[in-house]
């Protein structure tokens, strides 16, 4: 922790003479009040009175000031709180003079305290503000010259996040910022001027004024909404062409970090119109902590998000196992140097080679299971059938069989929505392995669970990526479909999800999130453009490019037969599970293997049978 500056001595004895010299002038001034400002009329003894009382008067004051902190204050910043200590502390000296006279058995007018008071009072005030005054005037002088460098933005919210950042923008000389309009929707701040800048109306007005105040930039001041109430707000900012900062949340200012510093782009999540996923983490710790936690496919997109989030759960053991060596040293690396203390484990290996994964088993006798590898890229899949079913689903079956033979506590399987009525490799593989994590629930100790979500905003290989690349190369954009539509989520909220699924786990469930609206991808790609300051049609274009093997218009959470069963995070629901044919299922299962390894026969006729909800186009 850094230590607070010394205040420069010089200063501080140039305040001290000032108020000496304060006292002195309080001193004969008052009886100058007193008497009508007709000097002549001060009897010869008030004088003198006053004179013997300046000596002590103004070592009390001194003192009283030192107590106040009131040489200890940055008074280019000065505001109410110091403006309440030199009015305490100035009442204090006041009260004190008739004491002191008194004591040194002098006579002075019954109204000498009132007055000199008074003046001390306003010496006081103006010694201590002067240097922000000159300042203000200085700098209003400076901004009127360099106004037309400086960016001009307006600020939607006047509320305290949006007068402490307005507040830091003026004071600040280090900030080319202008701010010309404030728009708040409390229509009793209509009207009014926050800091002297006019608060104009509500969100109707942000077009307007864009054009009327010549506005650069936006920034979004109100950290206590969530993105519900900010969405409609943002759909307007974006239509602008403006450049958008948000402040992140409320406990900015709860701690008291609100400024400029803590500002930052709008991104794509506060544009998906829901709050994000809150989990109770007394729940996670209570069932992560201390336990040696096993996370398959550790180096991917989720799988390392898991691993950050249990990092900070305080686990007996981690252990990343993954095939990927490169991504699982990054992961390595980067819990290494966040948590030096954590007893980490990197082990590469494939879930289908079932003596390497016995041998981890084994050797490590992990209490949760987190199972996030998988192939999961739909058209690559649609090519690759075999590879799809040999890691999706056998890859699951090893992990899962030891898991149960060793003894795992709880075995939590990321699933997708594509596994609901699926149309694709992928989705029909990943409905396959939830098959097999419930069939064997049934048999096992251990608790096996899915945990089903949709697209995960920034995951590897998913469409946001795509989206920025594309973007930077100029375009064009390429969707699908204008009628697509997606379910998403950020890489966080679904590890939150899985992370709480594993807490309220009893065996054989299917969670799944309530994930609010589905979203257009044409919406996701034109807020893209749209957030990287240029506009379709002009800079940019979108260019549709049909379906691609495998997808559909739009995913399903979950399938007609489950329901819909709550949980105490509203956020999270519980399948309930499908009843199907055990002996069918293991049957079908040494069938889908021998084509698999065999590299013979089209799998997907087996994958129906496991699947009849599984739809796909024949080839002829």
């Amino acid at each position: 922790m850094k230590k607070n500056k010394k205040v420069p001595e010089s200063r501080v004895i140039l305040l001290v003479m000032a108020d000496i010299l304060s006292v002195l002038i309080a001193a004969f001034m008052s009886l100058y009040m007193r008497y009508d400002f007709k000097f002549m009329d001060v009897p010869r003894e008030f004088w003198e009175a006053a004179l013997v009382a300046c000596i002590p008067n103004a070592l009390v004051t001194l003192l009283v000031f030192k107590c106040f902190r009131l040489y200890k204050s940055v008074w280019r910043y000065a505001s109410d709180t110091e403006l309440v200590n030199i009015i305490l502390a100035v009442v204090i000296c006041a009260i004190v003079q008739p004491i002191s006279t008194w004591a040194l058995r002098l006579h002075l007018p019954v109204s000498y305290p009132f007055y000199y008071g008074i003046i001390l009072l306003g010496m006081t005030m103006v010694v201590r503000f002067s240097y922000r005054i000159l300042t203000f005037f200085q700098k209003r002088g400076m901004n009127q010259q360099s106004a037309r460098n400086k960016v001009n933005c307006m600020i939607v919210g006047a509320g305290a996040a949006g007068n402490a950042i307005l507040k830091e923008i003026s004071s600040s000389r280090y900030l080319s910022m202008n701010v010309a309009c404030v728009i708040d929707d409390n229509k009793g701040c209509h009207g009014k001027y926050l800091h002297g800048v006019p608060i104009i109306g509500g969100r109707e007005m942000i077009q307007d004024a864009v054009g009327k105040y010549d506005i650069d930039e936006i920034i979004i001041a109100i950290p206590s909404a969530g993105r519900k109430t900010l969405k409609p707000i943002l759909d307007i900012c974006k239509e602008t062409g403006c450049k958008l900062q948000i402040l992140p949340g409320m406990y900015q200012l709860i701690s008291g970090q609100v400024n400029v510093s803590q500002l930052r782009e709008v991104q794509i999540e506060d544009l998906l119109g829901r709050d994000p996923i809150e989990v109770n983490v007394d729940e996670i710790i209570g069932y992560v902590q201390n336990k040696v936690v096993l996370v398959t496919g550790g180096g991917g997109s989720i799988g390392s998000e898991l691993c950050r989030q249990i990092a900070a759960h305080q686990p007996k053991q981690l252990i990343i196992f993954d095939i990927y060596e490169n991504n699982a040293y990054e992961i390595q690396q980067e819990l290494v140097m966040k948590h030096p203390e954590l007893n980490l484990q990197v082990l590469i290996g494939s879930v289908r080679n079932e003596a390497r994964v016995n041998a981890v088993f084994e050797e490590y006798h992990p209490d949760i299971v987190y199972h996030a590898a998988a192939h999961k890229h739909v058209p690559l899949m649609e090519d690759s059938p075999r590879e799809a079913i040999k890691n999706n689903v056998f890859g699951t079956m090893k992990v899962a069989q030891a898991a149960d033979k060793y003894g795992a506590k709880r075995f939590v399987l990321i699933s997708t929505d594509k596994a609901v009525n699926p149309t694709n490799i992928m989705g029909a593989s990943k409905r396959i392995c939830e098959m097999i994590v419930q069939n064997l629930n049934r048999k096992s100790d251990t608790e096996f669970v899915a945990v089903r979500f949709g697209n995960v905003l920034g995951s590897n290989g998913s469409v946001i990526p795509l989206f920025k690349k594309q973007i930077e190369k100029g375009g064009p954009v390429t969707v699908t479909s204008p009628e697509m539509v997606r379910y998403f989520m950020t890489i966080p909220e679904a590890v939150s999800l899985v992370l709480q699924a594993g807490a309220y786990a009893k065996g054989g469930e299917i969670f799944v999130l309530d994930m609010g609206e589905p979203m257009k991808i044409v919406d996701l790609a034109r807020n893209l453009i749209m957030l990287s300051g240029l506009k379709e049609g002009e800079d940019i274009e979108i260019e549709y490019i049909g379906l691609r093997p495998g997808e559909k218009m739009y995913e399903e959470l979950l399938m007609n037969e489950e329901g819909l069963r709550e949980t105490a995070n509203q956020m999270i629901y519980i399948g309930k599970p499908i009843v199907f044919d055990e002996d069918m299922l293991e049957r079908r299962l040494a069938e889908l293997q021998e084509l698999a390894e065999t590299e013979q026969g089209d799998v997907r006729t087996i994958v129906r049978e496991l699947v009849p909800t599984y739809h796909y186009v024949e080839e002829v």
